[in-house]
């Protein structure tokens, strides 16, 4: 691909959650430390909500890696869960040992011993959903009731939701009051504003070994900004793409063209067909990318 290209160690712009490009600006920031400041006074429920691709499963893996030896952490990133299977997926977090066949109240009651237990070593149990969206409302009454184990001065257990817009509207529900009312913290991830997206681009670059001059034009970071709105994961998928035309063409500095090149083939930018690129550089463009998808393929499959 074009890491040799362009002198750069490994993809920086991937759109795996990898917390070593974690980005410290704005609202993630901001984000990551109103939860650090919600674990540090006990509080039981805290949410942080987002719109896709802005960064939410991101946040939740730095936070996991920030939280020091006092806290013992229970991550679950699939939340389809039953009320059982909810339990269960925690006291296998914990590293309670419980039988298929258990009853409910019997894991309930190990759960709770683990977590006094845990409390009684000066450690703090917390526990991050991420899509919390897609947890059944059976399973976010069990989650309310897991939050009741307590002593008289501290929470045993806290409790993080990571999820999209639609968790709020969901909390908004009357089913759901209660759960709503212990919610003390919250906070919504924004995307990252126009005069963020260089110190992005950069930090990524820097963290993925590339040192040279700047990369991108500050014509194409406009567009780039443009083209996203902002939202990290399709900066990533347009920042990688237009590397990939530039590659094909043997140039060292990503322009407008390679940026509106990379837009026309994203499905994710919206209203795209508006925007004006003259015929024979698109059709250039799709030829570069066809051959450096080809090219691709062929290292990857050893033809």
């Amino acid at each position: 691909m074009y890491l040799e290209h362009f002198s750069i160690r490994e993809m920086p712009f991937a759109i795996t959650p990898d917390t070593s490009f974690f980005y410290s600006y704005g609202s993630y920031q901001e984000a990551l430390n109103v939860v650090l400041l919600a674990l540090r006074s006990g509080e039981g429920f805290i949410k942080i909500s987002g719109e896709v691709g802005t960064g939410k499963t991101l946040l939740c893996r730095k936070l996991l890696n920030t939280l020091g030896e006092g806290f013992v952490t229970a991550y679950l990133p699939n939340p389809c869960l039953t009320p059982a299977g909810l339990r269960m997926a925690l006291a296998d977090e914990l590293e309670v040992k419980c039988s298929q066949n258990m009853g409910q109240q019997r894991i309930l009651k190990l759960i709770n011993d683990r977590l006094i237990e845990l409390n009684a070593e000066g450690k703090q149990v917390v526990l991050l959903l991420d899509e919390a969206q897609a947890l059944p409302d059976e399973s976010m009454e069990a989650l309310r009731l897991l939050t009741n184990f307590e002593t008289e001065k501290t929470k045993l257990l806290q409790v993080i939701l990571f999820g999209q817009p639609e968790l709020d509207e969901r909390l908004a529900e009357n089913n759901l009051r209660q759960l709503r009312q212990r919610i003390t913290f919250s906070y919504d991830l924004s995307a990252i504003d126009g005069s963020g997206i260089a110190g992005y681009l950069n930090h990524r670059l820097l963290v993925a070994g590339y040192n040279g001059r700047p990369l991108f034009s500050d014509e194409s970071m406009k567009l780039l900004h443009k083209f996203s709105t902002g939202v990290p994961r399709i900066i990533n998928v347009l920042a990688h793409k237009s590397l990939m035309v530039a590659y094909g063409q043997g140039l060292l500095v990503i322009n407008a063209q390679h940026v509106r090149a990379a837009a026309d083939d994203t499905d994710a930018v919206m209203n795209v067909s508006n925007i004006k690129t003259t015929t024979s550089f698109t059709r250039m463009s799709a030829a570069v990318l066809s051959v450096v998808g080809a090219a691709a393929a062929a290292m990857s499959f050893g033809g």
